[in-house]
């Protein structure tokens, strides 16, 4: 007997394998069509993204190959000059160091910041994405961070354009308006100074408003005599000439002093004294110990030759003048004399007499 076709749900759910071949068959042939449509597009994109990335790795890896042969030869230099006479006078090998590597790190960060930005903005326009909303939200990025940072920004700004500018490095005694001392590190936030009592300062490049070089190029040490002004200008430039001579010729002068001890002439003449200055050039950072010594050798060299020094003890053989005899003596008086109208007038008036006195009666 037959059964009912509501009996026989497995039987009438039970696709067919022809429609299902069918559909299958047109799938993989739609498929097909759409890789070979679009295969030649998808492998210029590849290759075009491919040839970008490479392209920008090799011309990172060049630039930055170029700038530490770049570096390398400039702390070559500075090796070469500093083994010649007087090369650690003119070369600071540890502040050139820390230069180079500063100016190195800075533009291997810029090249490879540009390069792989620029090579992002190539692949993503590559892939069809619409640029202008990124930029724009980086743009608003960038300006928000510069708000927050600014102190930050500005204190890295200023340590690049003062590590490119030269304008201290590591020995220089420098005055920074907010600190001074001698440089121990320049970085491009922080500038290290260690000052005259011992203590480190950390300025921040940004703070730094002037700069006092006192290392850079040359000093100059001058030093001030009073004298008598009754003393021979002649004999003292004599005098000074002479310690000029000796002193460069002398260790460690000769390579302190870069020039001769000259007597620049006088400065102030009064009634008991009158000033010369004496000036030299030195090595910078030395005016001081080369001041100290001018002092020294001057003092010395005048105490010899006798030329009197305002302040200081008179010469064994100068005798002192004999006192004025009438500076003791007072002015004469006209009250000396008691017949004098002045003195009858300063008498005193005698007491009247106790009986017989005349007497006023009204």
């Amino acid at each position: 007997m037959p059964w009912p076709a509501a009996l026989l749900p497995l039987a009438a759910a039970t696709p067919d394998p022809a429609a299902s071949v069918k559909e299958a068959h047109e799938s993989v042939t739609n498929a097909a069509s759409f890789i070979e449509e679009n295969w030649a597009g998808w492998l210029y994109l590849g290759l075009k993204i491919l040839l970008i990335l490479v392209i920008a790795a090799a011309l990172r890896s060049l630039v930055r190959k170029s700038l530490t042969k770049l570096i390398t030869r400039m702390n070559r230099g500075a090796e070469a000059v500093e083994g010649m006479a007087l090369g650690g006078l003119l070369v600071n090998a540890e502040r050139r160091r820390q230069r180079s590597e500063a100016i190195g790190s800075v533009l291997r960060s810029v090249a490879s910041f540009l390069i792989l930005g620029t090579a992002s903005l190539m692949v993503l326009g590559a892939l069809g994405i619409n640029l202008g909303p990124l930029l724009a939200s980086a743009g608003v990025a960038g300006v928000a961070i510069g708000f927050g940072a600014r102190n930050l920004v500005t204190d890295f700004l200023s340590g690049v354009f003062m590590i490119l500018e030269d304008q201290y490095g590591v020995g220089d005694k420098i005055d920074a308006g907010v600190a001074s001392g001698e440089v121990v590190e320049v970085g491009l936030r922080v500038t290290k100074l260690r000052g005259d009592n011992g203590e480190i300062w950390y300025v921040r490049n940004g703070e730094i408003k002037r700069i006092g070089n006192l290392s850079q190029g040359w000093a100059t040490a001058g030093v001030d005599i009073q004298v008598k002004p009754t003393e021979s200008l002649p004999r003292i430039r004599e005098v000074v000439d002479a310690i000029s001579a000796r002193m460069a010729k002398e260790t460690p002068w000769d390579e302190r002093l870069w020039g001769p001890v000259e007597v620049l002439g006088l400065v102030e003449v009064l009634l008991a004294s009158m000033t010369v200055r004496v000036s030299a050039k030195t090595m910078p950072g030395q005016q001081f110990a080369v001041e100290r010594e001018l002092r020294w050798r001057i003092k010395e060299a005048f105490d010899e030759a006798g030329i009197g020094i305002v302040g200081g003890l008179p010469p064994a053989d100068e005798e002192e003048e004999p006192a004025d005899p009438s500076a003791s003596v007072a002015a004469p008086s006209a009250l000396a004399n008691p017949a004098s109208p002045q003195a009858l007038a300063a008498a005193p008036i005698p007491a009247p007499a106790a009986f017989g006195s005349p007497r006023i009666t009204k």
